[in-house]
């Protein structure tokens, strides 16, 4: 079965929209957060809790991690990434392009692809568009990313424009060679491709023209939240969601902060991912539907109320803020734990209220009135 997409409403004052995308593994209702499970486990979160408790729709793997550990040979004994990890929802995977641009002092690029050092044992390794298509065949996600090379910020015309020529030249070959392979575990694999061009609108114009081209079941938009101002990374978000098809899903790579994710979605953006609720919850860094909390300060000590009763579930209200505080100031590995469920509710919640608010018709409104509040800190 073929990923399909549906939009159910239009924001009528922004570019929201509200919809729905069905893939194998079952329904994704967008605006959607996934929560990144790099080496095929949300860090610090059990999967019973992934789906009773913050009920992620879809959730992360990526391939350069899971290529390394557990590799794809155990992945295939296993019979795939769902069968391995326990998760029957949908997953999507990155294609390793981003550690192309994190791991920088370990890898070169060339046409044929990239050579990289193994961040574990320091082994060499040859990522070409044609392994990555082959690794995502092996772990079997839903939802599969090209491979892209994603420039830092800021980065010259130049490198910026061969960089993204090269990226659309490694989709050509990610899509030949998904043509000569067969998905491995009997359903079907969607393949997104990425739209680079940095910080210039002429390189991000043309690049996202061409991904659109390409005619696949979504787009992703990569190389913004790498460092350069959060209104920049708007001005080309919403320059490539106008370009980019209104049918097909669009998804913006390694996004963000509660209010990141509000304004992308104002632009037109269905789906977002990152590390930040788990990994700003393992520095006792707490999102609430009042604010932003840091539980190691002092203040919370004898404060005995829920972490955020107004945005339920079992580890928000059943854990105090104090108890929590202690925990983090004990080094109890719980702390992390509740913290990551905590955070991973919220911004479920914050998506679904936001896509609630679309189908109102009143979706900029909210926006406009909840973001300074979130955002704030206690």
């Amino acid at each position: 079965m073929a990923l399909t997409f549906e939009i159910k409403q239009k924001d009528p004052q922004t570019k929201a929209r509200a919809g729905k995308i069905t893939t194998a593994h079952g329904e994704i209702l967008t605006p959607i957060f996934m929560p990144v499970g790099t080496a095929g486990t949300v860090k610090a979160v059990h999967q019973r809790e992934l789906k009773e408790d913050i009920n992620a729709e879809i959730i992360l793997g990526n391939t350069y991690h899971l290529y390394l550990r557990p590799g794809t040979e155990i992945l295939e004994k296993a019979g795939g990434l769902h069968k391995f990890n326990g998760w029957d929802r949908p997953i999507l995977t990155d294609s390793g392009g981003y550690q192309v641009f994190s791991l920088a002092n370990n890898r070169k690029i060339k046409e044929e692809g990239v050579t990289f050092r193994s961040h574990i044992d320091g082994s060499k390794h040859l990522f070409t568009p044609e392994k990555v298509m082959d690794i995502e065949r092996s772990i079997g996600a839903d939802i599969i990313m090209a491979f892209d090379e994603c420039p830092p910020y800021p980065s010259d015309y130049s490198y910026a424009k061969n960089s993204m020529h090269m990226t659309h030249r490694w989709l050509q070959r990610c899509v030949d060679r998904l043509a000569e392979t067969e998905p491995l575990y009997g359903y079907h694999q969607s393949l997104f491709p990425i739209v680079q061009g940095s910080t210039y609108k002429d390189l991000r114009t043309q690049s996202a023209e061409t991904i659109a081209s390409f005619e696949r079941e979504g787009n992703a938009i990569g190389g913004l939240s790498v460092g350069e101002p959060a209104e920049m990374m708007y001005e080309f978000t919403e320059l490539c969601c106008d370009i980019l098809p209104e049918d097909k899903p669009r998804y913006l790579m390694g996004v963000g902060t509660p209010a990141n994710i509000l304004e992308n979605i104002a632009l037109g953006v269905d789906m977002f991912d990152c590390v930040m609720p788990t990994r700003q919850a393992r520095h006792g860094h707490v999102f609430t539907t009042q604010g932003i909390m840091n539980l190691k300060n002092k203040k919370w000590e004898d404060d005995f109320t829920p972490l955020d009763a107004e945005l339920g579930g079992y580890v928000s209200t059943f854990y105090s803020k104090g108890y929590l505080r202690h925990m983090f100031k004990a080094n109890e590995a719980l702390a992390g734990m509740v913290a990551s469920v905590h955070n991973l509710t919220f911004y479920l919640w914050l998506v679904r209220e936001a896509r609630q608010h679309i189908l109102d018709g009143d979706f900029r409104e909210w926006k406009n009135s909840i973001t300074p509040k979130l955002m704030q800190r206690l």
